[in-house]
Protein backbone atom coordinates (compact mmCIF):
# COMPACT_ATOMS: atom_id res chain seq x y z
CA UNK A 1 0.00 0.00 0.00
CA UNK A 2 1.16 3.14 -0.49
CA UNK A 3 2.22 5.99 2.14
CA UNK A 4 -0.71 7.65 3.91
CA UNK A 5 -1.32 11.19 3.11
CA UNK A 6 -1.68 13.86 5.95
CA UNK A 7 -5.25 14.38 4.71
CA UNK A 8 -5.65 10.42 6.04
CA UNK A 9 -4.64 11.51 8.86
CA UNK A 10 -6.84 13.93 9.66
CA UNK A 11 -9.71 11.84 9.19
CA UNK A 12 -8.11 8.87 11.69
CA UNK A 13 -8.18 11.81 14.35
CA UNK A 14 -11.54 12.66 13.68
CA UNK A 15 -12.72 9.51 14.05
CA UNK A 16 -10.70 8.38 16.94
CA UNK A 17 -11.56 12.02 19.19
CA UNK A 18 -14.60 11.32 18.22
CA UNK A 19 -14.56 7.95 19.88
CA UNK A 20 -12.95 9.20 22.85
CA UNK A 21 -15.35 11.51 24.16
CA UNK A 22 -18.26 9.51 22.81
CA UNK A 23 -16.95 6.47 24.70
CA UNK A 24 -15.86 8.96 27.63
CA UNK A 25 -19.28 10.94 27.76
CA UNK A 26 -20.83 7.96 28.02
CA UNK A 27 -19.07 5.73 30.58
CA UNK A 28 -17.90 8.52 33.12
CA UNK A 29 -21.50 8.97 35.11
CA UNK A 30 -21.06 4.73 35.42
CA UNK A 31 -17.75 3.78 36.47
CA UNK A 32 -15.85 7.27 37.01
CA UNK A 33 -13.39 9.10 34.94
CA UNK A 34 -10.55 7.76 35.82
CA UNK A 35 -11.44 4.05 34.82
CA UNK A 36 -12.67 5.03 31.64
CA UNK A 37 -9.41 6.84 30.48
CA UNK A 38 -7.49 3.55 31.43
CA UNK A 39 -9.96 1.69 29.31
CA UNK A 40 -9.67 4.89 26.27
CA UNK A 41 -6.17 5.28 26.25
CA UNK A 42 -5.44 1.58 25.34
CA UNK A 43 -8.06 1.09 23.14
CA UNK A 44 -7.08 4.20 21.34
CA UNK A 45 -3.65 2.20 20.99
CA UNK A 46 -4.83 -0.52 19.63
CA UNK A 47 -7.78 1.64 16.90
CA UNK A 48 -4.00 3.72 15.77
CA UNK A 49 -1.24 0.45 15.81
CA UNK A 50 -4.41 -0.92 13.51
CA UNK A 51 -4.72 2.09 11.48
CA UNK A 52 -0.77 1.92 10.60
CA UNK A 53 -0.64 -1.87 10.03
CA UNK A 54 -3.17 -0.99 7.02
CA UNK A 55 -0.80 2.38 6.28
CA UNK A 56 2.65 0.05 6.07
CA UNK A 57 3.30 -2.02 3.54
CA UNK A 58 5.33 -4.16 5.27
CA UNK A 59 3.74 -7.21 6.52
CA UNK A 60 6.49 -9.08 8.44
CA UNK A 61 5.77 -9.19 12.28
CA UNK A 62 2.58 -8.01 12.65
CA UNK A 63 1.27 -11.14 14.96
CA UNK A 64 4.42 -10.14 17.19
CA UNK A 65 4.07 -7.09 17.17
CA UNK A 66 0.71 -6.96 17.83
CA UNK A 67 1.23 -9.82 20.78
CA UNK A 68 4.04 -7.77 22.44
CA UNK A 69 1.78 -4.74 22.37
CA UNK A 70 -1.01 -6.72 24.05
CA UNK A 71 1.17 -7.82 26.79
CA UNK A 72 2.21 -4.36 27.44
CA UNK A 73 -1.32 -2.92 27.54
CA UNK A 74 -2.20 -5.66 29.83
CA UNK A 75 0.50 -5.14 31.95
CA UNK A 76 -0.14 -1.31 32.33
CA UNK A 77 -3.36 -1.93 33.18
CA UNK A 78 -2.53 -4.48 35.67
CA UNK A 79 0.11 -2.44 37.14
CA UNK A 80 -1.63 0.86 36.97
CA UNK A 81 0.73 3.89 36.67
CA UNK A 82 0.07 7.11 37.26
CA UNK A 83 -2.20 8.36 34.33
CA UNK A 84 0.62 10.68 32.79
CA UNK A 85 3.16 7.51 32.46
CA UNK A 86 0.23 5.36 31.11
CA UNK A 87 -0.18 7.59 28.50
CA UNK A 88 3.61 7.99 27.74
CA UNK A 89 4.19 3.93 27.78
CA UNK A 90 1.34 4.40 25.02
CA UNK A 91 3.00 6.90 23.03
CA UNK A 92 6.12 5.48 23.40
CA UNK A 93 4.62 1.95 22.40
CA UNK A 94 2.97 3.79 19.08
CA UNK A 95 6.30 5.59 18.25
CA UNK A 96 8.16 2.10 18.29
CA UNK A 97 5.89 0.50 16.18
CA UNK A 98 5.83 3.57 13.86
CA UNK A 99 9.86 3.67 13.58
CA UNK A 100 10.16 -0.16 12.83
CA UNK A 101 6.93 -0.23 10.06
CA UNK A 102 8.04 3.08 8.42
CA UNK A 103 11.39 4.01 9.22
CA UNK A 104 14.96 2.58 7.81
CA UNK A 105 16.91 4.94 9.84
CA UNK A 106 17.92 6.28 13.36
CA UNK A 107 17.29 9.78 12.37
CA UNK A 108 14.04 9.62 10.55
CA UNK A 109 12.78 7.51 13.78
CA UNK A 110 14.34 10.39 16.13
CA UNK A 111 12.48 13.06 14.43
CA UNK A 112 9.32 10.84 14.94
CA UNK A 113 10.15 10.59 18.94
CA UNK A 114 10.41 14.58 18.24
CA UNK A 115 6.69 14.34 16.67
CA UNK A 116 5.40 12.27 19.41
CA UNK A 117 6.62 14.71 22.41
CA UNK A 118 4.95 17.63 20.17
CA UNK A 119 1.97 15.31 20.09
CA UNK A 120 2.17 15.22 23.89
CA UNK A 121 2.73 18.72 23.91
CA UNK A 122 -0.56 19.50 21.96
CA UNK A 123 -3.08 17.48 23.70
CA UNK A 124 -2.36 18.82 26.87
CA UNK A 125 -2.59 22.34 26.20
CA UNK A 126 -5.51 21.44 24.18
CA UNK A 127 -7.35 20.25 27.37
CA UNK A 128 -5.78 22.40 29.51
CA UNK A 129 -6.89 25.36 27.55
CA UNK A 130 -10.54 23.97 26.42
CA UNK A 131 -11.31 20.73 29.00
CA UNK A 132 -12.46 18.89 25.61
CA UNK A 133 -11.76 15.33 25.32
CA UNK A 134 -12.49 16.19 21.91
CA UNK A 135 -10.25 18.68 21.01
CA UNK A 136 -7.53 17.28 23.27
CA UNK A 137 -7.62 13.93 21.38
CA UNK A 138 -7.94 15.37 17.95
CA UNK A 139 -4.75 17.84 18.19
CA UNK A 140 -3.04 14.70 19.30
CA UNK A 141 -3.36 12.68 16.45
CA UNK A 142 -3.35 15.84 14.39
CA UNK A 143 -0.03 16.34 15.07
CA UNK A 144 0.92 12.43 14.81
CA UNK A 145 -0.61 12.60 11.32
CA UNK A 146 2.27 14.95 10.50
CA UNK A 147 4.77 11.63 10.52
CA UNK A 148 4.22 11.77 6.52
CA UNK A 149 6.48 14.50 6.32
CA UNK A 150 9.33 12.83 7.90
CA UNK A 151 11.08 10.84 5.14
CA UNK A 152 11.65 6.84 5.33
CA UNK A 153 15.00 7.55 5.57
CA UNK A 154 18.01 9.84 4.84
CA UNK A 155 19.98 9.73 2.06
CA UNK A 156 23.63 10.92 1.55
CA UNK A 157 24.17 14.06 0.04
CA UNK A 158 25.06 14.76 -3.66
CA UNK A 159 28.10 16.13 -3.42
CA UNK A 160 29.59 13.48 -1.26
CA UNK A 161 28.50 10.99 -4.08
CA UNK A 162 29.82 13.54 -6.93
CA UNK A 163 33.29 13.23 -5.06
CA UNK A 164 33.55 9.70 -5.15
CA UNK A 165 32.50 9.34 -9.11
CA UNK A 166 35.15 12.20 -9.59
CA UNK A 167 37.45 10.31 -7.40
CA UNK A 168 36.98 6.95 -9.63
CA UNK A 169 37.03 9.08 -13.00
CA UNK A 170 40.61 10.40 -12.10
CA UNK A 171 41.39 6.52 -10.59
CA UNK A 172 40.51 5.45 -13.95
CA UNK A 173 42.23 7.92 -16.26
CA UNK A 174 45.54 6.96 -14.68
CA UNK A 175 45.13 2.99 -14.53
CA UNK A 176 44.34 3.36 -18.87
CA UNK A 177 47.61 5.37 -19.18
CA UNK A 178 49.49 2.98 -16.45
CA UNK A 179 48.08 -0.19 -19.48
CA UNK A 180 48.95 1.97 -22.28
CA UNK A 181 52.54 2.90 -20.94
CA UNK A 182 53.06 -1.05 -20.02
CA UNK A 183 51.36 -2.33 -23.82
CA UNK A 184 53.80 -0.02 -25.43
CA UNK A 185 57.02 -0.99 -23.08
CA UNK A 186 56.12 -4.81 -23.76
CA UNK A 187 55.49 -4.51 -27.29
CA UNK A 188 58.79 -2.69 -28.44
Amino acid sequence: MKRPSFFHGVIVAAVLAFFASAVIATLTPFVGFLSVIRFVIPALGLAYLLYLFSSSKERVGRVTTLSLWSVLAAVTWWVAPPLPLTLLIHVGAVWLVRSLYFYSGVLPALMDLGLSILSITAAVWAITQTGSVFLATWCFFLVQALFVAIPPAMKRTAGRARNTVVQNESFERARRQADRALTQLFSQ
